[in-house]
């Protein structure tokens, strides 16, 4: 494998996952630098699992033991040991319950509310397949869950798309929605609420918003002049663009230079809430995580944080803000409130209050990293102007690449992800971008490794153990299981009850590979105990 260094704190962050680092095996590698690189393969509770830790330099792997107090020791020539004295993980468990909530508060986890320009991607499945695999296990531990999705319908884009379409902005976000749900009937996505921003539901709630924060005096009118970006539809800071090849001002993410634009527009006082901000973050260091993406967010916060436009004079395809039709609210701070609106009760008059106490506040949002700024420092702020209870926890994931490039048309190597579904199915879709790459850090997607994750994990273990347990069962039996009770102490019933406890902690820190790990666990450990028995020369 090429060679690749993380920094430290990307070291603890994407291998201490909760467990022991037991062994790391020693491995020279030439590079004209004479440095010895140590590869590891066995964090957790097994020794067959593989961390993500590809490579570790010696002087690393010390200050790992430093930092976790640790100790460490060579055996021989060929390994060192770490023997961990507790365990550690760099992520947070999300609460089943709280006692602050009444017995009816349902676990709340949604996905971004995604903007409805083009049909979904695979960097919309992305998110929604994992929010649905936490929704899912919720609700097997008992848990009553609401899983939130919808899209965000409203802004500048949609309408010039529109027009490009030679269809009204209503007529087309109506097309694009179908292709959405569509897509997740044939994922088997369980949505329980799927909202749109140009639902009555979703404007009542909007317009009850507005009220409170106007009447908190956080919002005024004045004349503003920025760069302009219209695929993040917004004006963009200084650290959100760069100079490409002589062109300056060129947003970060879209890759094209943004628009230098005037116009009179309302502003929220974001920056009243600074300080709020700053105390909100000391107070919950596990609101944002991964952690290394919430040391970006208190940076963010630290060089301060402007006051951001909240209105549109020119456009009219939006929420008209309340008295006064000249302007339309914001895409960013009409869509964020659909986190809201989606848990307004059904057959019931849509309202803010009504929304509030039917669930909120949300338990996990699950975004990408591209719009981590809107939600954890625009999005907090204004429910602290509202007076409303802020989400209990933001979960932002990474980018999908395909064979390690950048996706795009321009490419040619965008990944089509009904495509996949035809060709391989939902379950193998599912298996691969929930078990089979480290959520919360980017992803690569190759067909070679999606074959290899698959057919190791699903047909060589899992499936083996399946046939070698079911094949001679049938022969001897037939197609029935023997009343038999397994004794307490039976090594795999005590594997079985371990890898339980292990897969849950997974789940609940949004950690998916290591929860398929903690099931594979079971299914090697079954493989090698039906090698030891050999019940086959029974019969």
């Amino acid at each position: 494998k090429p060679l690749r260094w993380r920094p430290f704190e990307v070291i603890l962050g994407k291998g201490f996952r909760g467990g022991m680092l037991v062994q790391v095996q020693q491995t020279t590698m030439s590079f004209g630098l004479g440095c010895t690189l140590l590869s590891t393969f066995a964090l957790g509770f097994s020794p067959n699992v593989h961390t993500g830790l590809d490579h570790l330099s010696r002087r690393s792997f010390h200050r790992i033991c430093a930092s976790t107090k640790c100790g460490s020791r060579i055996i021989g020539q060929r390994s060192l040991t770490l023997v961990q004295n507790r365990p550690y993980s760099s992520r947070s468990r999300l609460k089943m319950s709280d006692s602050a909530d009444g017995p009816e508060k349902p676990f709340v986890c949604t996905t971004p509310l995604f903007y409805a320009n083009g049909p979904p991607h695979m960097g919309s499945a992305y998110p929604t397949i994992a929010s649905d695999v936490l929704a899912q296990y919720f609700r097997i531990a008992g848990k009553a869950t609401v899983l939130v999705t919808g899209s965000d319908e409203h802004g500048e884009k949609i309408a010039t798309t529109a027009a490009a379409h030679g269809k009204k902005p209503q007529e087309f976000v109506d097309e694009v929605v179908g292709q959405f749900k569509g897509l997740w009937g044939a994922m088997g996505i369980s949505y329980d609420r799927f909202i749109r921003t140009t639902s009555p539901e979703h404007l009542a709630v909007v317009r009850d918003f507005f009220a409170r924060v106007e009447a908190k005096g956080d919002i005024y009118k004045k004349q503003y002049s920025g760069h302009y970006c219209v695929g993040c539809e917004a004006y963009l800071g200084e650290d959100e663009m760069e100079e490409v090849d002589g062109v300056k001002h060129v947003c970060k993410i879209h890759r094209k230079p943004a628009e230098l634009r005037s116009e009179e527009n309302y502003f929220f006082r974001l920056s009243r809430y600074q300080k709020d901000l700053e105390r909100l973050f000391d107070e919950r260091p596990d609101f944002v995580q991964p952690s290394y993406r919430f040391n970006e967010v208190k940076q963010w916060v630290r060089d301060g944080v402007p006051d951001f436009s909240v209105s549109r004079s020119s456009i009219t395809w939006g929420i008209p803000v309340p008295g006064d039709p000249s302007q339309v609210i914001y895409v960013w701070f009409d869509a964020l409130l659909g986190y809201i609106s989606a848990l307004c009760p059904p057959g019931q008059p849509p309202s803010l209050d009504a929304a509030l106490t039917s669930g909120w506040p949300a338990d996990v949002h699950v975004i990408g990293k591209d719009i981590l700024r809107f939600h954890a420092v625009y999005w907090p702020a204004m429910l602290m102007s509202a007076g409303v209870p802020l989400p209990r926890s933001i979960y932002s994931h990474g980018f999908l690449t395909k064979d390690g490039l950048k996706m795009g048309k321009s490419l040619g190597n965008v990944l089509e992800p009904r495509d996949l579904v035809q060709r391989f199915g939902s379950d193998a879709v599912r298996y691969y971008f929930s078990k089979g790459l480290d959520f919360g850090a980017d992803g690569d997607f190759s067909e070679e490794r999606f074959a290899t994750v698959l057919n190791t994990d699903l047909a060589d273990d899992l499936g083996n153990l399946l046939n070698r347990c079911l094949k001679p069962l049938i022969k001897a039996v037939g197609p029935t299981v023997p009343a038999v009770t397994t004794p307490a102490d039976h090594p795999l019933r005590v594997l079985a009850a371990r890898v339980t406890e292990e897969a849950a902690e997974a789940y609940e820190s949004l950690d998916f590979r290591a929860a398929g790990e903690a099931a594979l666990q079971l299914a090697r450990a079954g493989n090698k105990y039906m090698d030891d028995q050999a019940p086959w020369a029974l019969f």
